[in-house]
């Protein structure tokens, strides 16, 4: 029974994703929604029921102390039949009509709807380019990720067993309060006004508030999450009372709004328990009063005191489900700051895989400034030849990681073009561009699971002796047979930790190296990609980054000269633009830039100043 409800929907089935969600909450909601269409109709459906099963049983209620005023024996004689259906009626059906409604809900909204939204969501925001991300905290974007989808539950939730029943109720209420006498109406119309104020003026500032606090609690979680990523830093640095006042500030402000929130729902409250306590005297008195003239039966005034206690005692639940509704709209208005925003760097339409024959990379008038004046490139152009090995140099902000991130596509160009064998890489698929590609950075930061799994990240489909060729290769077999986790697992099922906080950096740098030899792309980046190692283990990986070069086109950029002194040739960039370029002897004749950082190295690193 249970797996027919949770299989009704599917919430990984293919969608029409355009990258480009309405960013206002009834669209976005409708588009999320729309394979629970049909279960919704549903749902409502049977909520009707369920309310309208419980008027009717309130009104056998008042029909059964009327009848029992006569001979007991006459009246089961000639009820007899009435009571057996009724009993019937509670005893197989309604349990029935009632599974079927908490099974729609509980087993086929709830558990789908989540996860329909969480992984529609999640591969939403894991299309953004680097610099979204760069613009954010992660752990901002991923509270919002995670918090929006249980917040639409809750939406749906409420609209379905509260909302929907609450106004069958007080409809139906209505009618049997007509039906027995049309003035006891009255006392539950004057309420209902009352009520509807109420909750029109509680809903005016419950969403915002409610926004107000998923807002400082998502800004909180940034905070937290940003210390514990840089643990290390804060540590270091003996800044862990710094780090708790930056806390304590978006914890004092998560306070705040939470209790502007509360203060609402308590003056809802008082001013709901002053009008139930009207409700219940107006109807239950003005029955009262009619059965005193005769014109109301005993059973009407039992009925009417069962329906306004009923009703009563679900107006709090009521309101709080109201509130809760908007509360959590508060709440997914929120999350779509992050869920809702398009995609800023798509491919175009059309757009083909690149083909990659020669792995000739050519730069025309390639401006890039971050939307600044300055920074980054100036109108630079370049051609790297297929095969030729490069070598990037240059002061910090000269421009040599933003021609990196640009030849990714990390980021669109301003000006100019970028082809790889004749073919504008805007015009490719992103995927394609960067599968042709391999990286290995100054600081690779690893995933949170096992080192076959970090290494098998550059090719998925690679054997187990694939992977330990790579790890040989890259120097890291040997230190990875002795690693373990504190869960027992060794070797290369060992965890790494967080961004691989567990090895050292010497260890990360490998690990990353094996996963860029498993991938061997024709193109190969390298970011000062033996920096964190020793002298004796960068002497041995140089020989290996050698051995990977072979047939490549190789971008290295490096601080460290002699990493690069034997390239085909060497780039010199300074404020976005190539100053001179030659072999190493060539530059060293020139007795520019280049020389003098030769002549002023000091361990092998350019003088910054």
């Amino acid at each position: 029974m249970f797996r027919f409800f949770e299989n009704l929907v599917d919430p990984f089935a293919p969608y029409d994703d355009s990258g480009n969600p309405s960013t206002k909450i009834i669209p976005f909601l409708k588009d999320y929604c729309r394979p629970f269409y049909g279960v919704f109709l549903l749902t409502g459906l049977f909520s009707l029921i369920n309310a309208g099963t419980e008027l009717a049983l309130i009104y056998m209620t008042g029909w059964v102390v009327d009848i029992m005023q006569g001979d007991p024996k006459s009246v089961i004689a000639e009820n007899m039949g009435v009571l057996i259906a009724v009993s019937i009626f509670l005893v197989f059906l309604k349990p029935i009509v009632h599974g079927i409604h908490v099974g729609l809900i509980n087993n086929t909204i709830m558990p789908n709807l989540g996860t329909l939204i969480r992984w529609r969501a999640h591969r939403h925001v894991l299309k953004q380019s680097v610099g979204w991300f760069e613009n954010d905290f992660a752990g901002r974007i991923a509270n919002r990720v995670m918090q929006a989808p249980p917040a639409v539950n809750e939406v749906v939730f409420h609209i379905f067993d509260a909302v929907s029943y609450a106004l069958a109720y007080v409809l139906g209420a209505m009618i049997l309060l007509w039906y027995a006498d049309p003035q006891l109406t009255m006392p539950l119309a004057l309420w209902f006004v009352g009520y509807v104020i109420l909750l029109s003026r509680v809903i005016k500032y419950v969403s915002p508030a409610s926004e107000r606090s998923s807002d400082a609690r998502s800004k909180l979680n940034g905070r937290i999450v940003d210390g514990y990523t840089n643990i290390q830093s804060v540590k270091l640095f003996a800044d862990e009372a710094d780090e708790l006042d930056y806390a304590k500030e978006a914890i004092t402000f998560t306070r705040e709004t939470v209790k502007k929130e509360m203060r609402i729902y308590t003056s809802m409250d008082i001013i709901l328990f002053v009008l139930n306590g009207c409700l219940v005297v107006g109807v239950i008195g003005w029955s009262i009063y009619l059965w005193s003239e005769g014109r109301a039966s005993v059973g009407i005034v039992a009925a009417a005191s069962a329906l306004v206690l009923r009703l009563s005692s679900m107006t709090g639940w009521i309101m709080w489900a109201v509130t809760g509704f908007f509360r959590e709209i508060g709440v997914v208005s929120e999350g779509m700051r992050t869920i809702a925003q398009p995609i800023d760097l798509v491919d175009q339409q059309g757009a083909k895989a690149l083909k990659v024959s020669a792995s000739q990379i050519t730069f025309t008038e390639v401006s890039h400034h971050y939307g600044k004046i300055s920074g980054g490139l100036d109108k630079l152009s370049l051609t790297i030849n297929p095969g030729e090995k490069i070598g990037l140099i240059g002061r910090s902000g000269a421009g040599k990681s933003t021609l990196v991130k640009l030849l990714l596509r990390f980021y669109e160009l301003e000006r100019g073009t970028i082809e790889i064998d004749g073919q504008d890489i805007s015009g490719v698929t992103q995927a394609s561009l960067r599968k042709a590609i391999g990286m290995v950075q100054q600081d690779s930061s690893l995933l949170h699971r096992s080192i076959r799994d970090n290494i098998r990240y550059g090719r998925k489909d690679a054997s187990e002796e694939d992977i330990i060729k790579a790890a040989q290769q890259a120097e890291a077999h040997e230190f990875v047979l002795g690693l373990s986790d504190p869960s027992g697992n060794s070797g290369y099922d060992a965890e790494v930790g967080e961004r691989g906080v567990k090895l050292s950096g010497g260890q990360r740098q490998r690990i990353a190296l094996a996963r860029v030899i498993l991938k061997n792309a024709p193109i190969l980046l390298l970011d000062e990609a033996t920096s964190a190692l020793d002298s004796e283990s960068e002497a041995a990986i140089q020989k290996t980054l050698y051995g990977m070069m072979k047939g490549k086109t190789v971008i290295a950029i490096a601080h460290r000269l002699s990493t690069i002194a034997h390239m085909d040739r060497i780039l010199v960039m300074d404020q976005g633009r190539i100053v001179e370029q030659g072999t190493h002897s060539e530059l060293l004749a020139q007795g520019g830039l280049y020389a003098g950082f030769w002549a002023r190295q000091s361990g092998g690193f350019i003088d910054a100043l």
